[in-house]
C-alpha cells in the first residue's frame, strides 16, 4: 500500500497559485443606441484612452533618450506589462514572459524542475518554499522549507507573482538554475540541476475498523485515474466507509476538478461561474459516478484550495459528504492563460466560481460541517497525532449500524 497520513502531512501548501483553465465569451449588447451614437461613443473611447496613454510613451521616451545605459525595448516592454497586471492588485493574476509562458500550460502531472511547493506571505509579498519535496533535487542541495526567494540565475525576484516565479524556475531536465535563498539573515547560493519527478500525489490505506483512506495533494491529468486505481485497491464497495483527504491540495486545472467531482456525485450541478458580464455558466456532473454507497468524510483544512474547494463545496451542497477540518482557503476566482503578440501570455483573472447552491467562497473559504483545529507547533509539523484524522474516523465508525 502507499504511505499512510504521516507522508501526506510533511506536505503544507499555502497560498499556492492555481491555475484554472476556462473561456468565457463576452457578448456586447447595444440597446437603443443608434448605430452613429456607438460609433461616436466608441470613438470618445479610444481618444480617452490614447489620452490616458499619453505619460506612458513619454515616459517611453524620456528612458530611451536619456537614460544613462541603452536599453532593450523587451525588457521596458516586459516591465510595463508586468506593473500593468500588478495594478490589478490581483494575487493570482499575473504576466509571464515569452521564453517561459510555455512551461505554464502542463497539467500532466509529471514537473521539470527543482521540486518545492510555495505561498506569498501576503505582508511583505515574498515568495516561501513552503515544502520540499523528498527525492527532488531541492532536498537534495539542502533547500529548507522557510526560505524565501531572492534571485533566480542573477534577476531578483522579489516582488514577483507566484506566476512569475513557479514559470522561471522550473526547465528542461538537466539543466541548472542559479537560486539565492534569504535564510533568517543570511543568503544561501544554490546551482540546482533540474530534473523531472512526480508529484507524490496518492495514498491510500485501511484506517480504523474498515475505513478506507485516500488522500490526494495535487489535481492534474492524471488524477482522476489515480483516484479510481486507489478506490479499487481499498476495496471501496465493501469498506465501512470513506476518509477523502484534501488537506493541503492546492487545486489544478477544472476539468481535473469536474473528473473528481463526478466520481462522488450521479447527476447535478458541480459549480456555477459567473463572468464579469455577469452572464451564468452551469456546469454539471458528467456522469461518470463511481455510485459509492458507504458514507464519506472529506477532510480539508486551510489550504485546500481552488479545486479542492470546487469539489468539497459540491459534495457539501449535494449532501453526499460530512466535510471535518478547518474552513479551507477561500479561492472562488477563476483564471485563464491568454497568449500576447510577443510570445508571452497572461495567467488573468476571468470569473467567479459558486458552488451548486449559489455561495461564493472567496476570502471566505468552505466552513466544515464538524469543525476540528489543528494547531501544530511552530516550526514543524506534529506527525504523531492527527485530530483531524482521529475525528474523522471516529465519525464513521459513529455511523456504523
Amino acid at each position: 500500500m502507499n504511505g499512510l497520513p504521516a507522508m501526506r502531512r510533511r506536505s503544507r501548501i499555502g497560498e499556492s497559485l492555481i491555475v484554472i483553465l476556462v473561456v468565457f465569451v463576452t457578448g456586447f449588447a447595444a440597446g437603443s443606441l443608434s448605430q452613429s451614437n456607438t460609433e461616436a461613443q466608441e470613438g470618445a473611447a479610444i481618444t480617452e484612452t490614447e489620452r490616458a496613454f499619453e505619460p506612458f510613451w513619454d515616459a517611453f521616451s524620456i528612458i530611451e533618450s536619456r537614460y544613462l545605459d541603452p536599453v532593450e525595448v523587451d525588457t521596458l516592454v516586459n516591465g510595463a506589462i508586468r506593473g500593468m497586471v500588478n495594478a490589478l492588485g490581483d494575487a493570482h493574476s499575473g504576466y509571464i514572459r515569452p521564453e517561459l509562458c510555455p512551461r505554464s500550460r502542463d497539467f500532466s502531472g509529471e514537473f521539470s524542475g527543482i521540486g518545492v511547493t510555495v505561498k506569498t506571505d501576503e505582508a511583505t509579498e515574498r515568495i516561501e518554499v513552503v515544502t520540499v519535496i523528498p527525492n527532488t533535487p531541492a532536498e537534495k542541495v539542502g533547500v529548507l522549507p522557510g526560505d524565501i526567494f531572492h534571485e533566480v540565475d542573477g534577476e531578483r525576484v522579489t516582488g514577483f507573482s507566484q506566476a512569475e516565479l513557479s514559470a522561471l524556475v522550473p526547465g528542461p531536465p538537466g539543466t541548472t538554475v542559479a537560486i539565492v535563498f534569504k535564510r533568517g539573515e543570511e543568503f544561501v547560493d544554490y546551482e540546482i540541476v533540474r530534473d523531472r519527478f512526480e508529484m507524490p500525489n496518492v495514498s491510500y490505506d485501511i484506517v480504523g475498523e474498515d475505513i478506507a483512506y485516500i488522500a490526494m495533494l495535487d489535481f492534474h491529468d492524471l488524477s482522476r485515474s489515480q483516484l479510481d486505481e486507489a478506490l479499487d485497491a481499498v476495496d471501496i464497495h465493501n469498506a465501512g466507509g470513506l476518509i477523502f483527504d484534501i488537506r493541503n491540495n492546492p487545486g489544478g486545472p477544472l476539468a481535473s476538478a469536474i473528473e473528481i467531482g463526478s466520481a462522488f456525485i450521479e447527476e447535478g450541478v458541480l459549480l456555477r461561474q459567473v463572468s464579469r458580464n455577469q452572464s451564468e455558466e452551469v456546469t454539471r456532473a458528467s456522469g461518470d459516478s463511481i455510485a459509492i454507497d458507504v458514507p464519506i468524510v472529506v477532510l480539508v483544512d486551510e489550504t485546500s484550495a481552488s479545486a479542492s474547494e470546487v469539489i468539497a463545496g459540491a459534495m457539501q451542497d449535494h449532501g453526499v459528504a460530512t466535510i471535518i477540518g478547518e474552513t479551507t482557503f477561500g479561492k472562488g476566482t477563476v483564471q485563464n492563460l491568454p497568449d500576447l503578440s510577443n510570445g508571452g501570455c497572461l495567467r488573468i483573472t476571468v470569473g467567479r466560481w459558486l458552488t451548486p447552491n449559489g455561495h461564493w467562497i472567496h476570502k471566505q473559504g468552505i466552513t466544515p460541517d464538524i469543525i476540528v483545529e489543528w494547531n501544530r507547533p511552530e516550526g514543524g509539523n506534529d506527525d504523531t497525532r492527527d485530530p483531524q484524522l482521529a475525528a474523522a474516523i471516529e465519525y464513521l465508525e459513529s455511523r456504523r449500524d
